[in-house]
């Protein structure tokens, strides 16, 4: 089998709020595998399933061929889980945390030093400081290095850079890259749409249900619509006015500009731009553009929306 883990019609409802709706996927050994979507898109729930810490209401999931409910004491041998919050004992000095994990796993420090030495190398200054008082990119390296410090084969990251500044942001990913190459098999969940080209395989989930699943390149290239950047003196209005064409599918903030889809063929820029002058905008740019997997997100969101009602 080349699966590290294989979920299929996993359920979770919490009252009437459905969680997650009947899911399914896998994930290759070695792969590093994204899922990507918003807060109470169903991430944090899927993960804490899969690290046995939750019962699914219905499905199945299997992790290096182990059942999540049957198999969950070998599981958490196998497995390393970052949690979205940071849950270290913030009293406990950085040392004193790696030690802790790594004795309820029955190792110590010294013995898988090589495994963490790149990150825990990092913050071993700092070593007799209070985890509770690391900045957030330290108590990440901390709960990476906990997370892997017994060798498991598979690590669950749900959320692991919110928060995070931009250049701790980049420092872990690489740090993902270089695990990915010793044959961890990585699982990573994230709101931030750029992360998901660093990924092998990325799943868009919204409303507890996934939209797609393939490589961050083959998602982008399946956006079947065109794509304007815009930007005008008045970008609040220029949104509202663009919303009113009918040709546009979807127009939406996307940092100083708007970003507007609409079916190919249908419309010109120079329309658009004479519509938008005729609108009163002044200082109006509008560039043909490549999607984004953002892009890609808002569109299969309106998709999938318009098909529940």
């Amino acid at each position: 089998m080349n699966n590290a883990v294989e979920v299929l019609n996993l359920t979770k409802t919490y009252g009437d709020v459905h969680a997650l709706k009947e899911i399914s996927f896998s994930v290759t050994k070695g792969e590093l595998f994204g899922f990507i979507g918003p807060d109470g898109a169903g991430k944090t729930t899927l993960f804490r399933i899969l690290a046995t810490l939750i019962l699914p209401d219905g499905g199945s999931a299997l992790i290096e061929e182990n059942d999540i409910v049957k198999d969950y004491r070998k599981i958490r041998q196998l497995i390393g889980y970052m949690p979205g919050r940071f849950s270290l004992y913030q009293d406990l000095s950085v040392e004193e945390n790696l030690r802790f994990f790594a004795t309820i796993f029955g190792t110590t420090i010294e013995e898988n030093y090589d495994l963490v030495k790149e990150i825990y190398s990092q913050i071993e200054p700092f070593k007799t400081r209070k985890a509770g008082q690391l900045s957030g990119g330290m108590k990440q390296k901390l709960a990476l290095s906990c997370a892997l410090i017994h060798k498991p084969d598979v690590l669950l990251l749900d959320e692991p850079t919110t928060g995070v500044d931009a250049v701790s942001r980049q420092e872990f990913w690489e740090m993902l890259k270089r695990l990915k190459e010793q044959g961890i098999t990585i699982v990573v969940s994230t709101p931030y749409m750029d992360e998901a080209s660093l990924c092998d395989q990325v799943a868009l989930i919204q409303d507890g249900a996934i939209m797609q699943i393939s490589t961050p390149a083959k998602v982008i290239d399946s956006y079947p619509l065109g794509l304007y950047s815009v930007s005008t003196s008045d970008n609040y209005q220029l949104l509202l006015d663009l919303k009113q064409l009918p040709q546009v599918c979807s127009a939406f903030a996307y940092g100083q500009a708007a970003h507007l889809s609409y079916r190919k063929g249908e419309m010109t820029k120079e329309e658009v731009k004479l519509y938008l002058s005729k609108k009163g905008h002044q200082d109006v740019t509008i560039t043909p553009i490549k999607p984004t997997i953002e892009d890609c997100f808002m569109e299969l969101m309106q998709t999938s929306g318009q098909a529940d009602k």
